[in-house]
């Protein structure tokens, strides 16, 4: 089969799915996008900017995070539309004694691994911070790191996929997956509807993908949906009480200055969903992230909580790191799931060698610790 009479087919919207097109279509590819309501519309869009971080990942992330700061500062030239990248640096901040030496390793493994980094006491964090808690006693600093629109992003990807020839669809959620002689041959949409795969099938929808694959292939995959807790304050006519996207090394807290002066307040809190299945806040968790937030950064304390977002999906995975591999159900499809909410940063480094892989035959190097065969 030509590289033309092969279309591939790309199930999911988000960041990881257009950017995947993207990618593709720019070498050639034929390439179709499917996604159940709209681009951008669960993980990758909602308030505020992602951060585009490696510090404090798994080391197994490391070298596509190292890719990943390549491409980040050209990504707007590239796709030809705003991506809002500022490289603001990242602090992951600590507080408890023995968290000291951990995190001055932390700082110099991460160096020898491709990603700048250096552990700063009290008195050199405050010259960078002066408005940190006074519990606060070092961090590990990696100036590299930064923040992105993600919406913008994602749509920015979209925008460029289409222009590069690829199709995107949406509003219609793919519900089956029909096979035959070891490979995809279908996928059926929403309302019955069935469309031929005669090229790679790519499972990227964020949280919908381990359901699709369990129905219609009979995989378990170790991986499942939350929803993550984000919250925002009112903006104030001050001084910025910080500059740097802030993380912790044992608090459940990150804290991002948005562009309009308002601070997004998240890092690992989650909502529920109700009895009717739709995503609500959990009071409680609510008023633990503002007080971690309170503790980290006492000004907060001044401002108003104006919102709390609950309802972006999110997959998470048994040992924390993304699924990426082929299905042995099927050899021409790949999944790309169990993100952590840690996927974004790395998008444009795993869509690059996704679509190497497909174009290839060959699984790339990078992509190997991230295998179904670490739960075998």
């Amino acid at each position: 089969m030509t590289r033309k009479s092969r279309v591939h087919a790309v199930v999911g919207g988000g960041v990881m799915g257009v950017a995947t097109a993207w990618e593709l279509a720019r070498r050639g590819e034929a390439v179709v996008v499917y996604e159940a309501t709209g681009v951008a519309d669960g993980a990758s869009g909602g308030f505020g900017y992602r951060g585009v971080r490696a510090n404090g990942r798994d080391l197994r992330e490391l070298p596509l995070m190292a890719r990943a700061y390549e491409i980040w500062p050209e990504l707007a030239d590239a796709l030809g539309s705003r991506t809002g990248y500022d490289r603001i640096g990242h602090l992951r901040l600590y507080e408890a004694p023995h968290e000291e030496p951990s995190s001055a390793h932390r700082a110099r493994v991460q160096a020898s691994m491709g990603i700048p980094s250096q552990h700063l006491g009290r008195a050199q964090l405050l010259e960078m911070e002066p408005g940190l808690g006074p519990t606060v006693r070092g961090a590990v600093h990696c100036p590299m790191d930064g923040v992105a629109d993600h919406g913008a992003t994602t749509q920015a990807y979209a925008r460029a996929a289409q222009g590069a020839g690829a199709e995107v669809r949406v509003g219609r959620a793919v519900t089956g997956l029909i096979s035959h002689g070891g490979r995809v041959k279908e996928l059926e949409l929403e309302g019955g509807d069935r469309v031929p795969v005669s090229g790679e099938l790519l499972l990227l929808a964020n949280s919908a993908t381990a359901t699709l694959v369990e129905r219609a292939l009979g995989r378990e995959l170790p991986v499942w949906a939350v929803l993550p807790q984000v919250l925002w304050t009112s903006a104030e006519d001050e001084t910025p009480p910080f500059t740097s996207l802030l993380g912790h090394a044992h608090r459940r807290i990150s804290l991002k200055l948005i562009p309009d002066g308002r601070i997004m307040i998240s890092g690992g809190w989650r909502g529920t969903w109700d009895r009717s299945g739709a995503p609500t806040s959990i009071p409680d968790h609510v008023k633990a992230n503002w007080d971690e937030a309170v503790r980290v950064l006492p000004s907060v304390v001044r401002r108003t909580l104006e919102g709390a977002q609950v309802d972006r999906p999110e997959s998470v995975s048994v040992d924390g790191i993304p699924v990426i591999d082929r299905l042995p159900e099927a050899s021409n499809v790949i999944v790309a799931t169990g993100w952590s909410g840690h996927g974004w940063a790395i998008a444009p480094a795993v869509a690059e060698l996704l679509a190497a892989w497909v174009t290839s035959g060959n699984r790339p190097g990078l992509l190997g610790p991230f295998c179904l065969g670490r739960f075998a």
